[in-house]
């Protein structure tokens, strides 16, 4: 029996989803009264809309005035299947998108607008009367997983674990069998030309070439399960930041098929020590995968609080898991400093620093934090 008491929203402000927008300059909270959106740093507070009515999930495109908008929380301003193009500028919708199941999440750019729902992607033409592109089947994707970058789409496949790659300007479809289990993570680097995916296992992050869909490079965040609750790359495409429910942020070097192999690592000399967590262990061939894998360079511990596991529902599918607000949203400002955020009653946002220590090796280092609802 679950005696725990449910949040009483009326409380006080909660915020039902957090995300950056595709430079990391801002981000976008649903709130269960509306939305509102900050500077990323400082941590300003720079537009708020009270609709005295849920918003689960907010998209920013850019810096522009546009936003996607999904209706959220116990009292949603819109039902869940529809997505409405919010101008800001305006103060009014601009495009209503219907469809037949709940909207699981949205990617913008200037010229498309991709929607997610359990089973399918859909893309539109981002104009004043949308035309629908193409549509997409997938596995189950509570998640709302997609990723959008200039040339390319990527999302999960028509079987768990695999992921499908969309050229963009020709239509072109690749499968890459990512992981035998569902996905619950993946994103494209800066420059598209790479991918990395996480699955529900929590143990390995995999990094892809997308020019030929061929494994870079494991990453293994642990040997013990975990969700994964965010992947980004860095700006220079050679960084990968990892969190996860173990409240740990990771940071892995990796490979890139156009640059040379840790170019970018502070800790370039000392190589084994940084990637080869067991040293000698790793090169002996028949001891476990474990003792070979690349292990991150760096990391640090990020505040996710008592929501992310307590099983309080917070009335809304859209980003959560469970119905449960996220966590641990990864934002690279530039290449030596991460964002991270996280969404409920104790919406929080971190700064931290990548620094090079005496010994040659890499740190993570928080540098700030803020409850960004106030209080």
């Amino acid at each position: 029996m679950n005696t725990r008491q449910v949040i009483d929203e009326s409380t006080g402000p909660c915020s039902l989803s957090a995300a950056f927008n595709n430079d990391s300059s801002c981000f976008s909270v649903g709130l269960n009264s509306g939305f509102c959106v900050f500077n990323a740093n400082p941590c300003e507070l720079k537009v708020s809309r009270d609709f005295n009515a849920g918003i689960g999930l907010v998209e920013m495109l850019g810096q522009s005035n546009y936003l996607a908008i999904v209706g959220g929380g116990r009292n949603p301003k819109f039902p869940q299947n529809k997505l409405v193009i919010w101008d800001d500028a305006k103060q009014k919708a601009a495009i209503i998108l219907e469809f037949r199941t709940s909207v699981l999440g949205v990617r913008l750019s200037k010229s498309k607008i991709v929607v997610a729902l359990l089973n399918s992607i859909h893309v539109f033409a981002f104009s004043t009367s949308p035309k629908k592109l193409s549509v997409y089947e997938t596995s189950d994707n509570p998640l709302g997983l997609a990723c959008l970058g200039r040339k390319l789409l990527a999302f999960p496949g028509r079987s768990p674990g695999q992921v499908q790659l969309i050229e963009l300007e020709t239509g072109n479809i690749s499968i890459i069998p990512a992981h035998s289990s569902p996905l619950r993570a993946m994103t494209l680097s800066p420059d598209g030309e790479l991918l990395a995916t996480a699955s529900e296992a929590g143990t390995l992050v995999r990094v892809f070439s997308t020019t030929n869909c061929t494994k870079l490079a494991e990453l293994r965040r642990g040997v013990d399960h975990a969700v994964i609750f965010s992947l980004a790359f860095s700006p220079s495409n050679t960084l990968l930041a990892v969190t996860s429910d173990k409240s740990t942020l990771h940071i892995f070097d990796v490979p890139h098929p156009h640059l040379p192999h840790r170019s970018q690592s502070p800790a370039a000399s000392t190589e084994e020590s940084a990637s080869q967590k067991w040293g000698i262990l790793g090169r002996l061939p028949l001891l476990p995968r474990v003792f070979s894998d690349i292990y991150s360079s760096a990391s640090a511990h990020f505040e996710i609080g008592n929501e992310a596991a307590s099983g309080i529902l917070y009335g809304m599918p859209t980003g959560t898991s469970m119905g449960r607000p996220v966590k641990g949203v990864i934002g690279w400002l530039d290449n030596q400093t991460l964002l991270v955020l996280g969404a409920g009653q104790d919406g929080r946002w971190e700064k931290f620093i990548l620094r090079n220590g005496d010994d040659g090796r890499r740190y993570c280092m928080r540098d700030g934090w803020k409850r960004y609802l106030g209080g």
